[in-house]
Formats: structure tokens, sequence, C-alpha cells
């Protein structure tokens, strides 16, 4: 690897780089930002608008690929990413300036959705052209390797923010950090947002583009092209579901549902947890690298597809044995301690809720979502006519109609057996010798593995979806089915899992949402995908509508 190609990798991911910082620091700070920026609302309001400011960057995300997807290929990848990167920089670094509700009233969260959109919208065009353009550098035979880097760097981003956040609250304290120094990590993006900018500045134009342009067969319409015309939008909605969808729910559980489950479902201490998951990340990113360079060898489909139907395979053992080591109490009570919720089935809702704007108001819904924020296991035993819930816990009863069911239900649940979240027998790290103990090495074994899972679909994900698309609409058409896959099917695990819970009364059932979309995944990319690895992305038909020969033939499936 040349010094001018080292330059090219680092310049294109340091904007992956600040995509997952930004991402963490919003998801871990969602509660102060709420406060600060929603405060003239109740708390469980705010905290449903400062989910709904979070959820804006990802619905936003298509509109940005299409959006700056159109302006790489009309333009170039170079000018189009060094825009994309101002605009996701200056986006992070306004919220650590911005003043709160309390001191410019409204305009305060509305100035922040709209800052979370711009930061959408410009995520939309940054992957695609991080990963076109550090491809269109790449020899032939190294695509894999070259763009794995890319895949790195957001677990660098995301292992960044977790790293300043800890080390901002240990220095400032809890009570400074909730007033002010939530602002730090913020405040200090514009240090990596001022380096991508000076090193983005000095690179020259992809080999691919300037090929492109100087034969003239550049596309005077990348989006209806790339969409419009069935050869080439089939490709991308096969690419879609045959690629990146399974890629997507993979590389949120290992990353995100794992995070989730021990801290909201195994009571897991919030230090622990982030260690937990850090010592992971440093364990198993080197699988992005190692994926990548294999990829060049065997093949993108078998290590993407082979990770999607390993992790399908295995996920539910993976999180019992990861429930058993983290809080066996509270596995033992899911085993032994029956909870049933009588009620009128016909009351009960689906509470899918991606936006956390939807209200669940029945006691049916109450009742469910309440036992499944508890943690607790539990069926549902239908009874015509019953409006209230009644929640039976061994032998003792309470009803929704209670006017101090909030209090009573966890009383009465811990009363049964279940193990309060302060329990002894949960894991947590006093010291870091704990992490030595048998216990914390099998936790971070278990979450390695999920890392490694995440590396296997995300590791040669770039380069396959590059291998696609002809040069003339290849920033536009890989744009829009990467993060449709990983902005709305990786983005709704949180919401799919939570209300496949309620719904069944099983903290595990959640993972059938990504079993499912991973296994759905695999069967399409088996047919619907040919392997990619070995053609040459600078080659062009006369109309310069695809690759090569080969391009043509395998695309007719």
């Amino acid at each position: 690897m040349t010094r001018e190609e080292r330059k090219v990798i680092l310049a294109s991911s340091l904007g992956t780089v600040f995509e997952w910082y930004d991402f963490y620091l919003y998801g871990s700070l969602a509660a102060v930002i709420g406060a600060k920026f929603f405060g003239m609302y109740d708390e469980t309001t705010r905290n449903i608008f400062a989910l709904l400011a979070f959820a804006a960057g990802f619905l936003v995300r298509p509109l940005g690929a299409l959006v700056f997807g159109r302006l790489g290929d009309l333009v170039g990848r170079k000018y189009t990413f060094l825009v994309t990167i101002v605009i996701m920089g200056a986006s992070t670094f306004i919220v650590g300036i911005l003043p709160t509700s309390d001191q410019i009233g409204f305009i305060a969260p509305i100035v922040l959705i709209i800052l979370r959109m711009l930061q959408g919208l410009a995520l939309g065009g940054e992957y695609g052209g991080a990963a076109t353009y550090v491809a269109e550098h790449a020899p032939n035979g190294r695509r894999g390797f070259y763009t794995s880097f890319i895949q790195v760097t957001a677990t660098a981003g995301l292992f960044l923010s977790l790293l300043i956040i800890l080390s901002t609250r240990s220095i400032v304290g809890e009570a400074a950090f909730a007033e002010w120094g939530w602002r730090v990590p913020f405040l200090l993006s514009i240090v990596l947002l001022g380096i991508s900018v000076w090193i983005r500045m000095q690179m020259q134009e992809s080999p691919a583009f300037k090929k492109m342009k100087e034969e003239g067969t550049g596309s005077k319409a990348p989006i209806s092209e790339a969409f419009g015309q069935w050869k080439n939008a089939r490709i991308a909605l096969f690419a879609l579901l045959g690629l990146v969808m399974g890629q997507a729910v993979v590389w949120y559980t290992g990353q995100f549902y794992a995070l989730f489950f021990l801290g909201q479902v195994l009571k897991v201490d919030g230090f622990t947890t982030n260690m937990l998951i850090a010592w992971s990340l440093v364990l198993g990113s080197g699988g992005f690298i190692f994926f990548g360079w294999l990829s060049d060898k065997i093949g993108r489909k078998p290590i993407i597809l082979g990770g999607c139907l390993i992790a399908a395979l295995t996920y539910f053992p993976l999180f019992h044995l990861l429930s058993q080591n983290a809080n066996p109490a509270l596995t033992v009570a899911h085993e032994t301690i029956p909870v049933t919720v009588m009620v009128d089935r016909s009351n009960c809702s689906f509470q899918f809720n991606p936006t956390g704007t939807a209200k669940f108001t029945q006691p049916c819904d109450i009742a469910k979502s309440a036992l499944a924020r508890l943690s607790v296991n539990y069926s549902v035993e239908n009874v015509p006519g019953q409006r209230d819930a009644v929640i039976r816990i061994g032998t003792t009863e309470v009803s929704t109609a209670l006017p101090n069911f909030a209090q009573a239900l966890p009383a009465a649940v811990t009363a049964a057996g279940y193990p309060a979240a302060s329990n002894p027998t949960v894991f947590k790290m006093n010291g870091v010798f704990d992490l030595f103990s048998a216990r914390g090495l099998t936790l971070v074994g278990i979450l390695t593995l999920l890392v490694i899972y995440v590396t296997m679909v995300y590791g040669p994900i770039a380069a396959a979806l590059v291998e696609l698309f002809p040069t003339r609409i290849r920033y536009t058409s890989m744009s829009l089915p990467y993060h449709i896959g990983n902005g709305w099917f990786g983005g709704l695990m949180p919401a799919t899992a939570f209300a496949i819970i309620a719904q069944t009364g099983d903290v595990y059932a959640g993972l059938w949402y990504p079993v499912i979309i991973a296994l759905a995944t695999v069967v399409i990319g088996t047919f619907m995908i040919p392997e990619t690895k070995d053609r040459d992305i600078f080659a062009t038909n006369e109309d310069g509508s695809a690759s090569a020969a080969d391009y043509r033939k395998r695309a007719e499936v």
C-alpha cells in the first residue's frame, strides 16, 4: 500500500468515525439532551421528543443518499464528500454550543431537530462517497482489503465516543456533567472535523471518475437511470434484500442490541455494560480487516451470507448464555416463576413505536409494557369481556385498575422472587480485575463473538456494493440500498425487538427480528446476488451502462 493510498483510506474513513461518534453520543446522552432541549414538557413527553429527534437523523438518510449520490455521480466523489463531512461535523459541533430551551425557549428544540436532519442528510451521502472513492483507488484484487478500513472506523467512532463520555464523566463528576459537561464530547468534534477537512482538501479525484469524464460516458440523470430503469433498479433492490438487509440487523444486534439487552433487560449497570462492550470492540474489530482481505481471496458472498447464517443460528443460545452469566438470578426467575396477564386479548396492541410518539393506553398494553420493562417473562390468558388487566405473579394478583399500579407491580414481582435491579448476583465491575473473573471473561467472549459476526457481514460490504454498479451511477446506486438497509432495517431493531417482547412475554423473543431478516438475506442473496470480487470496475460497455460481459450475464438472473 503506497503513501497516497493510505491517505485516501484515512481521508475517507474519518467521515465514518464522525458518523458513529455522533450516533453513540446522541444515543447515550438522549436523556440529558431531552431535559436540556425539551424541558418545557413533562419527563415522558420530553423523552419522546428526544427519541423523535434521534430518529429524524435516520429517516432522512435515504433522501441524503439520493441528493448527494446524484451530486457525486455528476460533479465528482471528492467534492461531494468534502461537502458532506463539513455539514456533518458542523452539525455535531453546533449541538455543543446550542442554547437550551430554558434560555431560548421553543427555538432550541426546533434548531436541534434541524441539525439532526441536516446531519442525517449528509450521512446519506457520506458512506457511499467514501466507499466509492476508496474502491476506485484500490487495485484489482485488493478492494475488499482497502475498503475494510472504512468499516473499522465505524467501531472506532463508537469506541472514541465511549472513551470521551466516560473520561468526561470521571473528570467533571456526574452533577457537572449533567449541567454542562455533556457539551464537551460535542465540542471536541471540531478537532476531528478540522483534521478531516484538511486531509480531504489535499485529495485528488478518483481514477475511475476521471476516466469516465474523459471518455464522456457519465450519466446526465443518475437517479432516473439508477432507479427508473428496471435493469439497474432490480440490482439495487437485490443488493438491499440480498446483502444489506441482513448485514444491518447483524450489525445492530452485535453492537447496539447487545448493549440494550445488557443494560435494559439484564439490569447490568451502565459503567460495566460500557466496559464490556468496549473490550469486545477492541478484541473483535480486527475482523473487519481480516474478512475484507479474505473476501478478495474467496469472494464477498460466502463471507457476508455465511455471517448472516451463523448469526441467525446462534443468537438464541448466545443471548441465553449472556443472561446466565450477567444476571443468573433473573435467569432462574424466568424459568421458575410463572406470571400471567389475564385480559381480553382483543384490547391488546402490537406496541411498535419506532419514533417514540405512539401512545398505548389500553390496560392490556400498560400491563405488558410494564412487565417487559421489568424484564419479566409472562403469558397472556384470554378472558373475554375483561377490560382491566389482572397480573397473576405466583399467588399474588395486581390489577391495572389500582391507583398505585406503577408501584404495586414492581413490589409484587420482587416479592414473588424476581431479583431487584440491584441484586448482588448481577455482574458488576468494581475494578479492572473483575474483568478477568470466569464470568467476566465469559461475557467478554460472548460479546466479542457477536462483534466478529459484525465484522463478517460488514467488512466486505463496501466492496460488494461498489462492484455491483457501473461507474456512471455507482455513487447513487449503492448509497440508497445501504442507507435504507442500515437506517431503516437496522435502525428499527430496538423498537421492533421491544414490541415483540411485549407481544410475546419472552425477553428473548426480540431476537426473532434479526434471525428472520438474516435468514431471508441468505436465501435472496444466494440466488439473486452474483459474486463480484473479480470484476474490473474501470471497464465499461459502449454506453457505459455496465462494467463487463460477466456483469451483464449474471445480472440477468
